[in-house]
């Protein structure tokens, strides 16, 4: 598939775009070869193909979910202006 300057500039103005006039012919070149690819692709024969998630058909090694630290609320509250049950208290800023 071949695109002509007016193509490009249509979508250019779509994509709210400003190209130089002389860039045109190279996104005109550029992007056929992307259309073209996209035809080739198109054409290969998927039937019986089951759709890949990933390339790599691999299970997630996932660690076990236990808790590893120590609850540092007071500590970390320690120097803060103020706080209420073990939450920050902070001015108000939406009226």
């Amino acid at each position: 598939m071949s695109l002509e300057k007016q193509d490009v500039e249509k979508i250019a103005h779509l994509a709210r775009l400003a190209i130089d006039e002389s860039a045109i012919p190279g996104y005109a070149e550029d992007l056929s070869g992307i259309l073209d690819l996209v035809d080739q692709m198109s054409a290969v024969d998927t039937d019986g193909i089951e759709p890949l998630a990933h390339p790599h058909d691999a299970n997630q090694r996932l660690r076990e979910d236990v808790v590893t630290e120590e609850n540092q609320r007071e500590l970390l509250q320690s120097n803060a202006p103020q706080t209420d049950a073990g939450l920050f208290l902070v001015p108000k800023v939406i009226e």
